[in-house]
């Protein structure tokens, strides 16, 4: 497997941040390859053109976004997508490409429904202090576990698992979906090779979205081995 450096949430943001201002679409090839990443781990017979239900948790930050945009192609191919709104706000022009191709929002109830994939879009690294997950995401994650945990649903966290912290690996309490695979984007968090990170994030696939240069003198804070990089 590949190894690459690990950095800090600060040192990936500091590197996005020039990329931003000169409108780089990171967004929309974060959201492409995670796109491609669920797919990949969708049943057999539905990867092949049946349809699959995919249960799409979306936060208020990038993530929350990127879990949009890609929900967007999913309904696009046909699949059954819906939306559970975790956040605060959902990412407009995303939330409009996604109903737009067919997905649907959900209440918390709906959300706790048997599915083959959920897309945990819910914190990233802007989250402050220790992540924890609150109010009905908590409800909707606590239902759905044990058949995460069964191996009867399969999870792909965007960035990270939400509640994994990005530097320490630490979680605040350990009421974290175990992800299948996390779509990681432009580097690889260090909280994914630390403490819990490495139980908690299953197979890491990094997303290159052009922030190799930007990060030329950060200072990495581990190596990580991951399953495959993937252009953006």
């Amino acid at each position: 497997m590949p190894e690459v450096p690990a950095y800090t949430a600060a040192e990936v943001k500091a590197a996005e941040t020039p990329l931003l201002a000169a409108g780089e679409p990171l967004m929309a090839r974060a959201a492409a390859a995670l796109a491609r990443i669920v797919r990949d781990e969708l049943p057999r017979d539905d990867a092949s053109g049946g349809t699959a239900r995919i249960l799409v948790l979306v936060g208020g930050g990038d993530n929350g976004g990127d879990a949009l945009f890609a929900a967007a192609d999913l309904a696009g191919d046909g699949h059954h997508v819906d939306l559970a709104l975790v956040g605060r706000r959902a990412q407009e022009e995303g939330l409009a490409a996604a109903l737009a191709a067919g997905a649907r929002i959900v209440d918390a109830v709906a959300a706790t429904d048997p599915c083959d994939v959920i897309v945990d879009g819910v914190l990233g690294i802007g989250t402050q202090g220790d992540p924890v997950l609150r109010g009905v995401v908590r409800d909707i994650v606590a239902a759905q576990l044990p058949a995460v945990r069964d191996g009867a649903t399969r999870v792909v966290a965007v960035d990270l698992p939400s509640g994994l912290h990005p530097d320490s690996g630490t979680t605040a309490d350990g009421l974290v979906l175990p992800a299948a695979v996390t779509a990681t984007f432009g580097a690889v968090k260090a909280g994914l090779v630390r403490g819990e990170g490495p139980a908690l994030a299953g197979r890491v696939i990094l997303v290159d979205i052009g922030l190799g240069p930007h990060l030329a003198d950060a200072v990495p804070q581990a190596v990580a081995s991951v399953w495959r990089i993937d252009a953006g």
